[in-house]
């Protein structure tokens, strides 16, 4: 039986920083005949993670995508559809993971089997961008919610991405999505009734994809890897937003971004040198070459950061949780009652 389907992202309605949610959605409902509600955040929400707006009112408005590329009309109370548009969906002032608990508890509660939550731009391979992806935090919304979800990153290779690329990445997400639903796998540790609560799926956007039998795909791991320095001070004499400057591309920005990386031997504009009076204004400008770039010898083999260098797509079982370690060696005791002695 087909799963009913919420769709969410991280990237916000179909343009130029969300370009795979419309394409996918068309996918899923008219090549897959599936049910598909979709209720995504209404502007850009990069590496937000699973973060919940606690504090300020999450109001929300419709939006009516039409072909071809998904842009549509936003209105603020529900209406028939007009000529050429193809769906109605949600937009939510919120975080990713607030559109998935909202429309799994307030919108359409009792009603959703998966959730699916991207496709994102850009990969959210690693332990350093899949803690800090909103598009991961989507779907463990859902999966904290006891609902199966897919997270689903297009990793950017690339520059730019050819439109060609779009929809074999669909296809194959497609079905990589249906092998999971029909073959969910178990994990004793599971909060579902035994089951793996969620998996991340990377799909390198390259020309292999227009090959006849595609790409391979991998079941992996995660890599464990780390980062430095996120932000950089600048030099804004009267600034007073403190509105974050989240580049839109996606998580693969190393090589989009060169401009935000500093030169060797040289400040990037507007930084603060040495010679300036401190001050407690920072931008968001990481430095992700290591990550999206590095040595294929670095790469364990079998993660999914060696996968997506390797051309492979790659699925990674994972759980809604912050994984404790299985054995301390300083403890003593059986397993159900474990002392530390100082």
């Amino acid at each position: 039986m087909s799963p009913r389907v919420l769709l969410v992202n991280d990237d916000g309605p179909p343009g130029p920083q969300s370009p795979y949610i419309y394409g996918l959605y068309r996918h899923l409902t008219t090549n897959l005949r599936w049910d598909v509600k979709v209720v995504v955040p209404s502007s850009q929400k990069s590496w937000i993670g699973k973060a919940f707006h606690i504090q300020e009112i999450t109001r929300g408005r419709y939006y009516y995508p039409k072909e071809p590329d998904g842009m549509g009309e936003v209105s603020s109370a529900s209406r028939p559809l007009s000529e050429g548009e193809v769906a109605e969906w949600v937009l939510l002032d919120g975080t990713p993971a607030t559109c998935t608990n909202i429309a799994l508890h307030n919108l359409y509660p009792g009603t959703i089997d998966l959730v699916i939550s991207g496709p994102n731009l850009g990969r959210n391979s690693s332990a350093a961008l899949a803690m800090s992806s909103g598009t991961i935090g989507a779907a463990m919304s859902s999966a904290l919610s006891q609902i199966r979800s897919v997270a689903i990153s297009y990793g950017t290779v690339l520059h730019t991405t050819p439109n060609e690329l779009f929809e074999p990445a669909n296809i194959l997400s497609g079905q990589i999505i249906q092998y999971l639903w029909n073959n969910w796998g178990k994990d004793v540790g599971g909060i579902r009734n035994g089951e793996i609560d969620m998996y991340n799926v990377n799909v390198p956007m390259i020309m292999e994809l227009l090959n006849p039998e595609g790409i391979d795909v991998h079941w992996t791991h995660m890599w464990r890897n780390s980062y430095g320095r996120l932000f950089k001070a600048i030099l804004t004499p009267g600034a007073t937003s403190t509105t974050r400057d989240v580049p839109n591309k996606g998580q693969d920005m190393a090589r989009q971004y060169p401009a935000q990386q500093s030169e060797p031997g040289g400040d990037v504009e507007g930084d603060v040198s040495r010679d300036e009076p401190a001050t407690l204004v920072f931008k968001f400008s990481p430095d992700f070459q290591p990550l999206i770039t590095p040595s294929l010898g670095s790469l364990p083999v079998g993660s999914d950061g060696w996968a997506i260098a390797k051309g492979h797509a790659s699925i990674t079982p994972l759980r809604a949780c912050f994984a404790h370690v299985d054995h301390d060696p300083a403890a003593i005791g059986p397993e159900s009652l474990r002392i530390l002695k100082l």
